[in-house]
């Protein structure tokens, strides 16, 4: 399951790719043309014309390349975290599925030492025997944040 943002991301990986072969080949040419002459004044215009240019070339390569990858990174990251939060149920009519939340109990759980609050169906608490009710003065001290995940309200109390 691929999203649209994760095939936008291919092209600046290729060009990438490009500007480095193309600045690879524009070297060796730069290389091969001053290796031929003797004096500099010779060998500027290879310089100038292929070696230069190349350099700059091989640069905004992997400078497209960094920031694609760190392009795809962040969409996979997304497609995860997006796969985390919902989970399909599958429509009993139309059999197509349907998102819904995670976690929808009204109880709020919190585990000691953490810095979190969340509903009791939550998947980071669900199972966890360490997990205690949330206490009403620690949630109005504002020591705890409602979970990312689950995202409880203190009214669900």
């Amino acid at each position: 399951m691929r999203t649209a943002r994760l095939r936008t991301v291919h092209p600046v990986l290729w060009a990438g790719w490009a500007a480095l072969a193309a600045g690879a080949v524009l070297c060796v040419i730069g290389w091969y043309g001053v290796s031929g002459e003797r004096y500099a004044e010779r060998q500027l215009p290879y310089l100038a014309s292929c070696t230069i240019p190349g350099a700059a070339l091989i640069v905004a390569g992997a400078v497209l390349l960094a920031h694609g990858q760190g392009a795809l990174a962040a969409a996979r990251v997304e497609e995860l975290y997006g796969l985390l939060v919902t989970e399909p149920v599958e429509d009993g009519g139309a059999g197509q599925a349907v998102t819904a939340p995670l976690a929808v109990s009204g109880d709020l759980l919190m585990v000691p030492g953490g810095t979190l609050w969340h509903r009791a169906d939550c998947p980071l608490v669900a199972g966890k025997a360490e997990a205690v009710p949330v206490d009403a003065k620690v949630l109005a001290g504002g020591e705890l944040g409602p979970c990312p995940i689950c995202e409880p309200s203190e009214e669900t109390d």
